[in-house]
């Protein structure tokens, strides 16, 4: 091991969408920000279809640019609402008519490139980011946190940080390493998945959207399409693991496929390209989100569902909260990260988790396919959907759970 302790201001796990902003956000500010990540980019994840408030978090981090830029070349989507479909009933959100301020319009991207994309931009803001350098332990310190790390050539070495982000999203390196990792409230559900060639040639299909399916007898099964400007496409299906039983993850995916008329006949001509992946019981929760010098960003602290997307938009939040707090405390400055990152975070988490656990149950599938529908009221759901779960003056937003109750009441009726 290399004895001598290196020293940063900030060192951020993990170089995915919210390391790569948090990063951004404090190398603009002066701060020497180190980050660390396990793997080497480009590398798949999850997680494709963004919500158009992330276009605002990209854009303060000064990252936006980059990925309009590139976009067209790596087969990014344009993406401007969510289609819905269940047992032959179609309707669509369009995100550009919503009750909230910010952009309406985003994009659906191959992961490994928009953060591969991300990344490059953060080192060129300044970030210096350490690929295939992993993190085995976490050392509290009087004036910061020593972490342990070794590096591509499993070679160890010491590195002090002021403050540590953990961006390691579903490594989820500092609640294993601390023992913060508490159980989520939802039920355990598996994904299978993989990319297609998806040859659609109905011309109603709209690939400006994502498509949300749901199973035709199970309402708590649910198919997402995401389409990219290439011809191809991300396709998975959710369920709980006794729905999913233990098959082959592209066997299962394509006898999902197959139990739907609408998809069997949309996607008749589909080629999976690459390999076809199973997550199994994603959802994920802890006890605190930050401690005395370490905080908790995107899916390292807490990870819903994929039905709404919202797993991007939510880490690119926790960036954006917690940096300017990071630089106050840096600064000398008294920083109140329950106050100030913690429970406005949570807010919008708790929105998002209102909409979710709905869905599972039905009601807010009956609200979706409501034919009859208000438009303002229209509006502050398509908001949510944007990802504005945030915009305390929507009454869909602060009164989650009441507001949704009384619509699913009105349309059931």
């Amino acid at each position: 091991m290399n004895n001598q302790v290196q020293q940063a201001d900030v060192v951020i796990i993990g170089a995915g969408p919210s390391g790569a902003v948090a990063a951004s956000l404090l190398v603009k500010k002066g701060w020497h920000v180190v980050v660390l990540e396990q793997q080497t980019f480009p590398r798949f994840s999850i997680g494709e279809s963004l919500l158009p408030q992330c276009m605002s978090f990209l854009a303060e981090a000064g990252l936006e640019q980059a990925v309009q830029a590139q976009a067209q070349s790596l087969g990014f989507q344009f993406k401007n609402g969510a289609a819905f479909q269940r047992r032959g009933d179609h309707t669509t959100i369009d995100f550009t008519e919503k009750f909230s301020d910010g952009p309406g319009t985003t994009f659906q991207v191959k992961r490994a490139d928009f953060d591969k994309c991300l990344a490059d931009g953060a080192m060129q803001q300044g970030a210096e980011i350490r690929y295939q350098h992993s993190v085995l332990a976490f050392t509290d310190c009087e004036d910061g946190a020593l972490l342990d790390v070794t590096d591509e050539n499993q070679q160890r070495y010491q590195i002090k940080g002021r403050f540590v982000l953990d961006a390691s999203g579903f490594g989820r390196v500092l609640p294993r390493l601390l023992d913060l990792e508490s159980a989520s409230n939802f039920p355990v559900r598996w994904a299978f998945f993989s990319h297609f060639k998806d040859n659609i040639s109905d011309p109603l299909f709209d690939r400006e959207k994502i498509l949300i399916n749901v199973h035709p007898e199970h309402k708590d099964i649910w198919y997402w399409l995401i389409p990219f400007s290439d011809g191809t496409a991300s396709i998975g299906v959710v369920g709980k693991p006794e729905q999913l039983n233990d098959k082959q993850p592209l066997a299962g995916l394509n006898e999902f496929i197959e139990q739907d008329s609408y998809l069997s006949e949309l996607l008749a001509n589909r080629e999976a390209i690459g390999e076809a992946r199973a997550i199994k019981g994603y959802s994920a929760n802890v006890s605190s989100l930050y401690g005395e010098h370490f905080a908790l960003l995107g899916n390292a602290g807490e990870f819903l569902d994929p039905v709404f997307s919202s797993g991007v938009t939510i880490a690119l939040k926790s960036a954006s909260l917690v940096a300017p707090l990071v630089d106050s405390y840096l600064r000398g400055e008294q920083v109140d990260f329950k106050n100030d990152y913690s429970e406005p975070l949570q807010q919008g988490v708790n929105c998002f988790r209102t909409y979710v656990s709905a869905w599972y149950d039905g009601s807010f599938q009956d609200v979706i396919f409501y034919s009859e529908k208000n438009q303002q009221v229209r509006e502050m759901i398509s908001a949510i959907l944007a990802g504005y779960a945030w915009d305390l003056q929507n009454p869909f937003v602060k009164q989650s759970n009441k507001r949704l109750n009384t619509l699913v009441e009105l349309c059931r009726d």
